[in-house]
């Protein structure tokens, strides 16, 4: 009999380790379906970006700080986006955003190139896309938190630390792009 309760113990005791292991690894393939979400939009935008400049430069010829702003945070993000450095990605973001919205302060300037519907279809899909990645950023942060937590607590940590699993970054921003835009500065 006591053979019996002992063997009980220990298949509950084993079913309830499957069942955490089989938690996390949910959460750790959230978080790369997470990711892989962000990386998705984060090439279509950056697929995006070449068309815009090129637009802007016909208009816009002498006005190329804003435009080369865009192309070395374009090339920023994707290196972070290929080597998959969250926190260099988050820099890279913020620069990237900060230049778009120069840009298309600058572009404020130029009616024609307003009028061009080049430009508003590629204004609008982009403006679309910054909108998709931010939402895709908040959830993957709550993805991130949600591994983070599930394998710092007890029981879960005996089993993340027995196989290994890590946590996860958050993506996060750079103080520029969390404040608010100095609006004379664009416009000016």
């Amino acid at each position: 009999m006591l053979w019996i309760i002992l063997l009980a113990a220990i298949l509950v005791i084993a079913l309830y380790g499957i069942s955490l292991y089989n938690a996390l690894v949910r959460l750790k393939h959230n978080v790369s379906k997470a990711w892989s979400n962000i990386d998705v939009l984060l090439k279509q935008r950056h697929d995006e970006l070449p068309k815009l400049v090129e637009v802007c430069r016909q208009y816009m010829g002498f006005e190329s700080d804003a435009l080369e702003r865009v192309i070395q945070a374009r090339g920023r993000v994707q290196s972070a986006r290929s080597s998959g450095d969250i926190p260099s990605l988050g820099a890279a973001e913020g620069a990237l955003r900060m230049g778009l919205a120069s840009l298309f302060a600058v572009a404020e300037a130029y009616p024609d190139l307003k009028a061009d519907n080049g430009f508003q279809h590629l204004r609008t899909r982009i403006s679309t896309l910054e909108n998709e990645i931010a939402d895709r950023r908040e959830f993957y942060n709550e993805t991130v938190n949600q591994k983070n937590i599930q394998i710092e607590q007890f029981p879960d940590i005996l089993i993340a630390r027995l196989f290994g699993f890590k946590p996860a970054t958050m993506l996060s921003f750079s103080t520029e792009e969390t404040k608010d835009p100095d609006l004379t500065a664009l416009f000016s």
